[in-house]
C-alpha cells in the first residue's frame, strides 16, 4: 500500500486523538509501518486538537504532514485551518453536523456526514468520531472496518469496554451513510 497520510482536526473532547489511536493500532496491528503525532491546544478538553496518522508498508520518512492525503475536520476552526491544506486529489471529510461550510475546491472530494446526528439516533453524541471514521473508510479503504473492530477489542480502555458494541454499530452506521447516500467512482 502506498504512504496514506490522515489528520484527525477538532476540539478536545470530540475523540478526535482516539480515533487517529485507533487508526494507527489497527494498522499496525495489520503489519503496517504507522506513526501517529498529536498536538493539543492550550487545554485538553475544549481546546483544539489535532493528529496525523501516516500509514503505508513502507518505512515512514517523516511524521510529519504539510498537505495530507486525507482531512477529517469535527469543528469550523479545523475546517478553515486545514481545508487549504488537503493535497491535491485528496479527501476533505467533515461533520456536517457541526461544520455547515462547504469547500469550492475542485481538486479534492468532500465528504459531508451528519456524524453528530448519527450518533444521537444511537443514543451517545461521543461516538461521532466513530461514525467519521467508519464513513471515511468506506471512501479510502486503507484498511477494513474489520481491522479497526479488532483494534477496538484489543486497545479500548478497560473503562470503555461497556460501549464495544456501540463503537462497532457507530463504525458500521457511518459506513451505511456512505453507502446509501455518496456516488463514489
Amino acid at each position: 500500500m502506498p504512504q496514506q497520510e490522515f489528520l484527525f482536526a477538532g476540539f478536545g473532547g470530540q475523540g478526535v486523538m482516539f480515533v487517529g489511536q485507533l487508526l494507527a493500532y489497527a494498522a499496525m496491528d495489520e503489519g503496517l509501518h504507522v506513526t501517529w503525532i498529536p498536538s493539543y491546544g492550550p487545554e485538553m478538553r475544549g481546546g483544539t486538537a489535532h493528529c496525523y496518522v501516516v500509514l503505508g508498508d513502507k518505512p515512514i520518512g517523516s511524521p510529519i504532514v504539510a498537505h495530507p492525503k486525507v482531512a477529517v475536520v469535527f469543528n469550523i476552526p479545523s475546517f478553515n485551518r486545514y481545508e487549504p491544506l488537503v493535497a491535491s486529489g485528496g479527501l476533505l471529510a467533515s461533520n456536517v453536523s457541526l461544520v455547515p461550510l462547504h469547500s469550492n475546491r475542485t481538486d479534492i472530494e468532500t465528504l459531508e456526514v451528519p456524524a453528530t446526528e448519527i450518533a444521537d439516533t444511537l443514543g451517545n453524541l461521543r461516538v461521532a468520531n466513530l461514525v467519521m471514521l467508519g464513513a471515511v473508510l468506506s471512501v479510502r479503504p486503507v484498511l477494513p472496518l474489520e481491522a479497526i473492530k479488532r483494534a477496538l477489542e484489543q486497545h479500548i480502555p478497560s473503562h470503555r469496554r461497556d460501549m464495544l458494541a456501540l463503537n462497532y454499530e457507530a463504525l458500521d452506521r457511518g459506513a451505511a451513510f456512505v453507502a446509501e447516500h455518496v456516488h463514489t467512482p
